[in-house]
C-alpha cells in the first residue's frame, strides 16, 4: 500500500516591504511521503519571497500556488500562473538535475531554484556550466543553518508571519523567528 502525503495548513501574512506587498495566505501544502520538514519549508519560503508577483507579473489576476513536485517531475515545486493558465514564475527547490531545470525554462517565464542542505556547493560546481545558458533561470542558496531551522517552525497548523526587507526574509511563527538571507549563485 503506497503512504500518502501528510496535509499541512498555513496561514501566511507576507509583508514585502521590498516590493510594497501586504497580503495573507491560507495554504495547504501536501508533504510526499520522501519530503522532509526542511524541503517542505524551502517551498513555504519560496512562495512567501515570490508573493509580491501576483500583483507586479499578474496585476492580481493570477494564481500562486503548490505544485505536485515530488509526486509530478513536469510540475514545479511552486507556480505563479496569469488568467490565461500561462506559468509566469516556475519554483523548484533542492539540488535538481539540469535536463528537468532547462526544460522548465522552454515552459515559464522565470524558473527560481532554491538550493539547501550542506551538499548545495558540491552539486553547484557540477551543474554551473550545464546551467549557465538559459537566461530565465535564477539559482539561489538558503543557508544551511537558517533552512534546518525552518524544519522546527513546521507544524500541521501554523499560523506564519514573513517580512521581507532588505533582501532578509524573517520568518516567525510568534515564538520563533528566523532570518534568511539568499545568496544568488545564478
Amino acid at each position: 500500500m503506497a503512504l500518502k502525503s501528510t496535509i499541512f495548513k498555513a496561514n501566511l501574512a507576507v509583508a514585502d516591504i521590498d516590493n510594497g506587498y501586504y497580503a495573507d495566505h491560507a495554504l495547504t501544502l501536501a508533504r510526499h511521503p520522501s519530503e522532509n520538514d526542511e524541503r517542505m519549508m524551502i517551498r513555504l519560503i519560496a512562495l512567501a519571497l515570490n508573493a509580491h508577483k501576483l500583483q507586479s507579473v499578474c496585476d492580481g489576476d493570477g494564481v500562486l500556488g503548490f505544485g505536485a513536485g515530488l509526486s509530478n517531475p513536469d510540475d514545479p515545486d511552486v507556480f505563479l500562473r496569469d488568467f490565461t493558465g500561462r506559468t509566469r514564475v516556475w519554483i523548484e527547490v533542492g539540488q535538481p538535475e539540469d535536463k528537468p531545470l532547462i526544460k522548465a525554462c522552454g515552459k515559464a517565464d522565470e524558473v527560481l531554484l532554491y538550493c539547501f542542505s550542506h551538499a548545495a556547493e558540491i552539486w553547484w560546481r557540477g551543474m554551473e556550466n550545464k546551467l549557465s545558458r538559459p537566461q530565465n533561470l535564477r539559482v539561489f542558496r538558503v543557508p544551511t543553518l537558517a533552512s534546518q531551522s525552518l524544519a522546527a517552525l513546521a507544524q500541521r497548523s501554523m499560523q506564519l508571519q514573513a517580512t521581507v526587507q532588505e533582501g532578509t526574509l524573517m520568518l516567525g511563527d510568534g515564538k520563533t523567528s528566523i532570518d534568511i538571507e539568499l545568496l544568488k549563485w545564478k
